[in-house]
């Protein structure tokens, strides 16, 4: 059921009679109240159906896969340096953490998204409508689409501003921001196979390229970049277009209902795909895992409790000099056993925080 449908349902429940265009169904509505509602139903009834579905996919996926690989060890990185070790559960548990929170985001925005303008007419005066009118109305959208929405506490506000429209895009805006950090950082991961990172193996979905064979591209996280990237812009859009309120009308509505909705389903349509053809099917290459954790001298930051920071600091220069592995430096420099140094320096404990000692 539309929103003439509605009205006129309400309106031949009201008048009884036959009805007509203008003297009953726009009688007590206009454009300036009905497309401000239009965008408010559409953004609460995708994001409920698509988005926050698709989110919750995406971080249950996350969460998943990081319990699959908790066993599993490697290098963290910083400034895209070698770092000291982390856990893929970790990892991947930060990136869940984020979608998390996109999910808490849009769920806080959209009580304001649920408050509708249909009542206030043509200027939020609400000339013409029955003064139950919004609330009836939204009671009935709100049946018709499975939804709940209520009629706006301040008509003025609804008709003159779309600030919601705004609140919820910048919501948007922070999931894409996630959503390219977590795709930036698998394909870093999937770099290589030889001269990259290669810690991971995405699924194959285009292998080969038009001119290198067997070469095969990230593209479900390239894909997820753009989607971001048009997400962010979309919302420097609707920011424009929120502040064109002039007095008791917005112009510019119809900007902002495109590219709101528009952000709406690239979010959720790439929720679902990242996580199905990129997190749940990539494969970790455990060799090189292994030999870049060994050849790794910010491990001695793990002794700075037992030898001091600038012995350690020394070590790993020369370690990273000279190409040998921090054990065996240590060996070489310090009065600490084989055994010590093994069990000081195990990468899987230290991924578990806390002094070494």
């Amino acid at each position: 059921m539309n929103t003439n449908e509605v009205v006129a349902h309400l309106a031949t429940e009201a008048a009884g009679q036959t009805v007509h265009p203008n003297d009953h169904v726009n009688m007590g509505q206009s454009s300036n109240d009905v497309i401000p509602t239009a965008i408010h139903v559409a953004a609460v009834i995708e994001c409920e159906r698509k988005l926050l579905p698709a989110l919750t996919h995406m971080r249950d996926t996350l969460r998943k896969k990081g319990e699959e690989l908790s066993e599993v060890v490697k290098t963290g990185r910083t400034h895209l340096m070698d770092a000291m070790p982390v856990r893929f559960d970790q990892e991947l548990g930060g990136w869940a953490a984020q979608i998390d929170s996109g999910i808490a985001r849009v769920e806080a925005a959209l009580p304001r998204m649920r408050r509708l303008a249909q009542g206030g007419t043509a200027v939020g005066t609400g000339i013409n409508a029955h003064p139950e009118f919004g609330e009836r109305f939204a009671k009935a959208i709100g049946k018709a689409s499975g939804c709940r929405f209520e009629t706006s506490g301040n008509y003025f506000e609804s008709l003159s501003s779309q600030d919601a429209a705004v609140e919820l895009s910048g919501q948007l805006k922070t999931i894409a921001v996630s959503m390219m950090k977590i795709a930036n950082d698998l394909r870093w991961m999937n770099s290589g196979p030889l001269a990259g990172l290669g810690e991971i193996q995405l699924e194959a979905l285009q292998p080969g390229s038009s001119i290198m064979p067997g070469k095969v591209n990230p593209v479900i996280p390239e894909a997820a970049a753009m989607v971001s990237a048009q997400v962010i812009g979309n919302d420097s859009t609707i920011t424009v277009a929120g502040q064109s309120g002039n007095f008791q009308l917005n112009v510019m509505l119809p900007v902002i209902a495109y590219n709101l909705l528009q952000s709406i389903e690239l979010l959720a349509n790439t929720s679902q795909v990242m996580a199905d053809k990129a997190i749940a099917s990539f494969t970790v290459n455990q060799a090189n895992l292994d030999d870049a954790l060994s050849k790794n001298p910010i491990l001695v930051t793990a002794l700075n409790s037992v030898i001091g920071y600038d012995k350690g600091a020394a070590i790993a220069k020369q370690a990273y000099k000279e190409g040998k592995p921090i054990k065996e430096l240590t060996l070489e420099q310090t009065d600490l056993s084989e055994e010590e140094i093994d069990r000081l320096l195990d990468p899987a404990d230290l991924t578990k925080g806390g002094i070494k000692k």
